[in-house]
């Protein structure tokens, strides 16, 4: 329960800086969506691997010397995440008309909510497993 809720913290400053970034692409530089739901994913999970490598998943011996091996673990099972996150995004505006700006950002962050379960369960079953 420990790690989960360590998780849960790390997850939403990282979901902060997602939405943040994918907010400043859209509102002052009028980026397409999916770029910027890339962009602000790739962003978001640099800043989870370090704070979830530092305070979520730091018992875990499992990389020790290897930091190359799991930054490609985390991102591999991220991009599928990543994946989940862009057919949302397509489904909440292309599909189902959130096309505004607000509503973009709307899309994002309920898109983000959906995969977290994705990440956590991913990493903790497969990437951090002891």
């Amino acid at each position: 329960m420990r790690q989960f809720l360590s998780y849960f913290g790390v997850g939403g400053v990282s979901a902060i800086v997602e939405w943040a970034v994918f907010s400043f692409l859209i509102y002052f530089f009028n980026t397409p969506y999916m770029f910027a739901a890339t962009f602000s994913f790739v962003v978001s999970t640099t800043t989870n691997w370090y704070l979830g490598k530092k305070f979520t998943f730091k018992e875990s011996k499992a990389y020790k010397g290897k930091t190359s091996k799991e930054v490609f673990l985390v991102f591999f099972v991220s991009a599928i995440g990543l994946g989940f996150n862009l057919i949302l995004m397509y489904w909440f505006v292309d599909i189902l008309g959130m096309a505004s700006n607000m509503l973009k950002t709307v899309a994002k962050i309920v898109s983000t909510g959906i995969v977290f379960m994705w990440n956590y369960l991913s990493r903790k079953l497969w990437v951090y497993k002891n």
